[in-house]
């Protein structure tokens, strides 16, 4: 097996394992908790790297961000609409 697609089924594991824990969770707002792996630190690298609209991934990170201890938003650029976000530590989460 190659490294990409082990790396793809961990993420995948770490999607379903984050859904098991919250089922209130959607696929891409798992795929978000699941970034301790390091795919990506903001939403438009997000999109990119799962072929997905940029526009579903903002609207997904802003109802983590509502949610206490999910994630936070640590920078926003209006002008390409980019949001930076991170993983609280495991212990706060």
């Amino acid at each position: 097996m190659s490294q990409e697609a082990s790396e793809a089924d961990r993420f995948l594991a770490l999607v379903a394992a984050a859904q098991g824990r919250d089922i209130r969770l959607t696929s891409i707002q798992a795929g978000l908790v699941a970034a301790e792996l390091g795919i990506a630190g903001d939403s438009r690298a997000f999109a990119r790297m799962l072929g997905i609209a940029h526009s579903l991934v903002l609207r997904e990170l802003n109802v983590l961000a509502e949610r206490e201890g999910v994630l936070q938003i640590v920078k926003r650029d209006l002008r390409t609409m980019r949001v930076h976000y991170t993983l609280p530590p495991p212990d706060e989460a």
